[in-house]
């Protein structure tokens, strides 16, 4: 099932609350936190899944993991918003939708890059001044690495992908060589 409707109307709503509190970067945070240990934990998506556990024990288990990892009083409540409508299992993609909508305000777009090796710090603000410039709009750079690349990087912003790989280029190479 696809969360995607109710989750923007989530996360819209908890960047209002963010942005009145002055804390949406916390909220964000929490938020993605206990959606990873929900993500991550088979157990707790058992217990959320199961119609024999009461709401009101669902909605205390996740205010507990809130309280474990350090959550403030909207997160917590938050949850037990989500519990009450039993809506627990959309929380990941209210983090997603967060996330997205925490970056369009405030004239952020994240950056995918994976490359076959981890790659340094000054190749990373090389490439983060390029994209900045190119996309007119600060870029957050997410790292990811992946063995099965030969060599180069591929940069994913939104829509747009950026194919520098090795792999890409001796494709392109195959193509111009040979004939149709």
């Amino acid at each position: 099932m696809t969360y995607a409707k109710i989750a923007r109307r989530y996360a819209r709503a908890l960047l209002e609350l963010g942005a009145e509190q002055n804390n949406l970067e916390t909220l964000v945070k929490e938020i993605s936190a206990v959606a990873e240990a929900f993500t991550s934990s088979a157990e707790l998506r058992a217990v959320v899944d199961n119609p024999e556990i009461p709401r009101t024990a669902r909605k205390q288990v996740f205010v507990e993991i809130a309280a474990k990892l350090g959550c403030g009083v909207t997160t917590k409540n938050t949850l037990s918003l989500l519990a009450d409508a039993s809506r627990l299992r959309a929380l990941p993609a209210i983090a997603t939708a967060l996330r997205e909508e925490a970056d369009r305000s405030a004239g952020v777009v994240r950056a995918s890059v994976t490359s076959a090796q981890p790659l340094g710090d000054a190749y990373i603000q090389k490439l983060t001044q390029a994209l900045e410039t190119r996309f007119k709009k600060k870029v957050v750079v997410v790292k990811n690495v992946d063995p099965s690349l030969l060599a180069g990087v591929v940069t994913r912003v939104g829509d747009t992908v950026i194919d520098g790989s090795l792999r890409a280029r001796l494709d392109e190479l195959r193509t111009q060589l040979l004939p149709a």
